[in-house]
């Protein structure tokens, strides 16, 4: 991903502000399901995506010496997002779409610590862009339980529990 054109304030805002809008994601989304093994882990991803908002915080002071300020709602930095409606869509499709943002998270953040001329925040960039890669394994394994079962969230709340 080139991100030469876009200046560092804009990328690190833009990326506090995608880290906000997966949280609220996932916390949605938790709310939604039934499946109690499901709720549980976009509990957890909810729970990560603000662990690296409060990074990209920290990483901002570090940079320029001030706080992150106005973070733009609609931007042309190649950030993740995820366009869907938690209320109606199908949690398959959401999952996949949420599956597609972590990939792109991963590739942003790769990306965006060769930029960064300080060797600890590219580190911890690099990290994220790892931790991203995780989140969409979990998605892949939930996004496949969903695809057999397509309503097993709905009609089955308990169906993982077992011994």
């Amino acid at each position: 991903m080139n991100l030469t054109k876009y200046s560092l304030n804009d990328l690190l805002l833009n990326a506090i502000q995608s880290e906000i809008e997966s949280k609220e994601l996932y916390t949605k989304l938790s709310e939604r399901v039934k499946n109690v093994i499901l709720k549980d882990r976009l509990k957890f991803l909810a729970s990560e995506e603000e662990k690296h908002k409060i990074l990209l915080e920290d990483t901002y002071r570090k940079k320029f010496n001030k706080e992150a300020g106005n973070l733009p709602p609609n931007s042309d930095v190649p950030i993740p997002s995820i366009d869907v409606n938690v209320e109606t869509d199908m949690v398959s499709d959401i999952i996949r779409k949420a599956m597609d943002a972590e990939l792109t998270a991963k590739d942003f953040y790769e990306s965006l610590g060769v930029l960064i001329d300080n060797q600890e925040l590219s580190a911890m960039l690099n990290i994220l862009a790892n931790m991203e890669n995780q989140h969409y394994k979990i998605l892949q394994s939930e996004y496949e339980n969903a695809k057999k079962f397509e309503d097993y969230d709905e009609m089955w709340g308990m169906m993982h529990v077992g011994p």
